[in-house]
């Protein structure tokens, strides 16, 4: 009864500490440490938490694309590019019901493979639509939902730091996990596509033409769209491109998108002194948080490996005699439900480490390294439903910060739709693992 008793009080203790309301990053370190010192654990071997943090992060070449990653995205949402995509596309679908929507998704799908940046996206997003869609008389549930889910697919569709980071913990090549992403982020956007042309065709008082159109002609509305349209694709050509094509590495690529991004600001006319310092504090935020909590997680795990959580994981999966597919359904509900309380970083960084190798041990078919791209892409696609799910939804958050006048059960009745989808998609990559697996495979 006692065997895992460790391991076990040590779960328990990090929901606890969760629960606290203090930095996570802090729970995890200290728990590690507490239960190290409860366990007569020798100081001696907490050295090994203190190399692994130094070689495994402080050191590591790859997370340097992160704080890169980072400043891209911010610079390009200050230089004003998406804002007059958005009006372009808006012009191009004035006369359409859901015109203003599928405006919305587009932007999302430009902006999440530019910059992958979830709380500028939500953010810019819900500042550009929700007043136009407002006044349109949309459904603001329907509203809220898709400003919600369109700006979180920026953690799927590459560059995306979540796939960095699930590529450095998994020990599986970055490059290889950006182009395994491409094809399962198309098929969620064009799941959302399908999801808001049924409800324009079948509900079109949900989602009105506006009564007030803006005079363009064909030819203007379309030179805008391309003109403004240049700028992102370049981006991402630029980001993308050199990875796919082998000509650079995901952090050699991220230094060429952030002087992209800067290049662009420069070019609109928004490279202010202001611009930058702001963007250079916010990237400076991020990485730190998302360090901090890397290293938390390491003091965590290599005390939880000591106390016996390897041994207490297998157990409890017992993978010899269970199905392979429902130990892999096992972890994605596990997941689910974390992304309910926690953030990506800390299941990335905790749950990854401690469930990928009982992955990499089960028999799908599919040779050794593809199981591990395979898994990596499904995990990316369910973490994506964290930012969505009550009560701890960051994308709900942000948008309720830019919106307090919406209710908050309006936002959350508003996503319940797109988690379904988000779902939807999930089992469509673990059922038919081509879906992630083709491009990777076909550029080797």
């Amino acid at each position: 009864m006692t065997e895992h008793l460790g391991p076990e009080l040590m779960l328990l203790g990090l929901i606890a500490g969760i629960f606290t309301g203090y930095p996570v990053a802090f729970v995890l370190a200290g728990i590690g440490i507490s239960f190290a010192l409860l366990n007569g654990v020798p100081m001696l071997f907490l050295s090994m938490g203190v190399q692994r943090i130094y070689s495994g992060t402080l050191t590591n070449w790859l997370l340097v694309a992160i704080p890169l990653f980072v400043f891209m995205g911010l610079m390009l949402e200050r230089s004003g590019i998406a804002e007059r995509l958005m009006r372009s596309l808006a012009a191009l679908f004035q006369c359409t019901p859901g015109g203003y929507a599928f405006s919305v998704m587009i932007i999302g799908v430009i902006m999440a493979a530019s910059t992958g940046i979830i709380g500028a996206s939500v953010v810019m997003m819900g500042m550009m639509s929700l007043p136009a869609m407002r006044e349109a008389k949309y459904d603001m549930k329907l509203a809220s939902g898709l400003i919600a889910s369109s700006g979180t697919l920026g953690i799927l569709l590459p560059p995306s730091i979540m796939l960095i980071i699930l590529g450095d913990q998994m020990r599986v090549s970055v490059g290889d996990l950006f182009m395994a992403a491409i094809v399962p982020g198309l098929v969620l956007s064009g799941m959302y596509f399908l999801y808001l042309g049924s409800v324009a065709v079948f509900a079109p008082h949900r989602v009105p033409a506006p009564d007030r159109l803006e005079k363009r002609s064909m030819a203007q509305t379309a030179r805008s769209l391309l003109r403004d349209l240049v700028a992102p694709m370049l981006l991402i050509l630029s980001v993308l491109g050199t990875i796919v094509a082998g000509i650079a590495t995901p952090t050699e690529s991220a230094a060429i998108g952030a002087a992209g991004a800067l290049l662009l600001a420069l070019l609109s006319h928004k490279l202010t002194r202001r611009a930058l310092t702001g963007a250079l504090y916010e990237t400076t935020k991020t990485t730190a948080m998302i360090v901090f909590v890397m290293i938390g997680a390491s003091i965590f795990s290599v005390v939880f490996r000591r106390l016996g959580g390897d041994a207490m994981i297998l157990d409890l999966f017992n993978i010899e005699e269970t199905s392979p597919y429902v130990v892999l359904s096992i972890i994605m509900v596990l997941v689910f439900i974390l992304g309910f309380i926690l953030d990506w970083v800390e299941i990335t960084a905790v749950v990854v480490p401690i469930v990928a190798p009982i992955v990499a041990q089960l028999d799908f078919g599919l040779p050794a390294d593809q199981v591990m791209i395979w898994f990596g892409i499904a995990l990316a696609v369910n973490l994506q439903t964290s930012f969505l799910t009550p009560p701890f939804g960051y994308a709900l958050f942000y948008l309720r910060g830019i919106a307090p006048e919406l209710p908050i059960t309006t936002i959350y009745r508003g996503v319940l739709p797109f988690v379904f989808i988000q779902i939807t998609a999930l089992l469509l990559v673990i059922l038919f693992p081509a879906i992630a697996l083709w491009l990777p495979m076909a550029m080797r």
